[in-house]
């Protein structure tokens, strides 16, 4: 049940404070008539915080309902994502609706997974399969030319916002200011991760964006088939971008539920990844390899991070990492739950890959990374964070595929 509401803090700026009651008014709304006001205002205020690339004051506000408001902190991410990933741009005295897509591939490998430039004749088959399998016939796209890493993707609402701004007008033709991908860090080398073609897609308002839209099937079941032929129809362009990678396509959608959908598949296949890699540069089998499970966040669990160990040793040698998304979220189910069924799932997973030594630490631990490369720290057998390191008689790391 929610909770009451209550007064902005007197610390929140003015552009925080009107944030939180847009987002209290339009939590307590009661019809579709007054949710549209709400949401005109909400557009409002923060089109022009993004277009001003003023995060810190989204940031405020939700920090401040987070811990005062869950169901109201709720409304604000939604409507901050909306307003970021989607817009409405206006050519030739025609109204677009415009939305921020991504096309993931969840990928593995035993070497390093590439996030490299697309050349343009893949770029091409992409966009034309992207419109044949997945848009509709209304629809418009432009690409962005890279297959492009988590890092390098925007990492705060208002890079978002700059980047479906910035493919919109490309898409309607009237600008050509490509987004700049960010800085990619190689500290700590993934072998699953995730790479997305990221793209904007224009529509006149009001009209159909994607194909399962206009053909929903009797069951629905549109989009699986728009899933089943656009893996088919690019399979052989993402083999030549990803060599030396199994990988799996997602289906095309919104910036963000794509991005969270793709984080939670390739979780088990990182831990997967891991134990099989282990094993061979160790020369060793997944039953004498120990794995350490701790919670990790500031207040409550936001992630899981998995060390890996060898047996009856001490020193963390690799890690995962197992984050946490929506109704996993501990905020929105009983304080024992949430932990109690992550970690089963995390144990039967070792189980399953071959790992039989398994330690879950109770508690919740800090999230920590190493102040001087940036790779996230891991839980040994004693409950502290370390930096993993492969013991000397090991291969190398993953390295790029040559």
């Amino acid at each position: 049940m929610p909770r009451s509401q209550s007064t902005p803090s007197s610390r929140l700026s003015r552009e925080s404070a009107r944030l939180v009651a847009l987002s209290l008014a339009l939590h307590s709304s009661g019809s579709r008539v007054e949710d549209r006001y709400w949401e005109n205002e909400f557009a409002t205020v923060l089109t022009k915080l993004m277009r001003n690339k003023n995060d810190a004051a989204i940031d405020a506000a939700l920090d401040h309902m987070s811990k005062l408001h869950p169901g109201g902190y709720e409304v604000l991410i939604e409507q901050a994502e909306t307003l970021s990933e989607s817009c409405v741009l206006v050519h030739e005295s025609q109204r677009y609706d415009v939305l921020l897509l991504v096309a993931p591939l969840v990928a593995w490998t035993r070497y390093s997974i590439p996030a490299t430039t697309i050349p343009a004749a893949s770029l091409k088959v992409l966009g034309d399969q992207l419109k044949a399998q997945i848009l509709s016939k209304h629809a418009k796209v432009a690409l962005m030319p890279h297959l492009a890493s988590l890092d390098q993707m925007p990492r705060t609402f208002c890079e978002t916002w700059d980047w479906m701004q910035k493919l919109g007008t490309i898409t309607l033709g009237t600008g050509t200011d490509t987004p700049k991908l960010n800085v990619e860090t190689e500290a700590f080398n993934m072998l699953a991760d995730t790479r997305y073609l990221v793209a904007a897609v224009a529509v006149p308002e009001g009209e159909t964006m994607f194909h399962w839209q206009d053909e929903p099937g009797e069951l629905g079941d549109a989009r699986k088939q728009c899933l089943a032929n656009w893996t088919e129809q690019t399979q052989s362009t993402f083999n030549g971008l990803l060599a030396g990678c199994g990988f799996e396509v997602l289906v095309p959608d919104a910036y963000y539920v794509s991005n969270r959908e793709a984080d939670r598949r390739v979780r088990p296949l990182s831990v997967k990844a891991a134990v099989s890699w282990l094993g061979s540069a160790l020369n060793v089998e997944a039953n004498q390899l120990r794995a350490v499970v701790a919670g990790c966040g500031e207040e409550r669990i936001d992630e899981y991070r998995i060390g890996f160990t060898q047996k009856n040793q001490t020193e963390v040698i690799y890690g995962c990492l197992w984050p946490l998304y929506g109704p996993e979220d501990e905020q929105d189910r009983p304080e024992h739950e949430t932990p109690l069924e992550t970690t089963e799932e995390i144990a039967a997973l070792l189980k399953e890959c071959g790992v039989t030594d398994i330690r879950r630490l109770p508690g919740i631990l800090p999230p920590e990374f190493c102040e001087d490369c940036g790779a996230p720290y891991f839980p040994n057998p004693s409950g502290e964070m370390v930096h993993a390191e492969l013991p000397e008689n090991a291969e190398t790391a993953p390295t790029h595929f040559h």
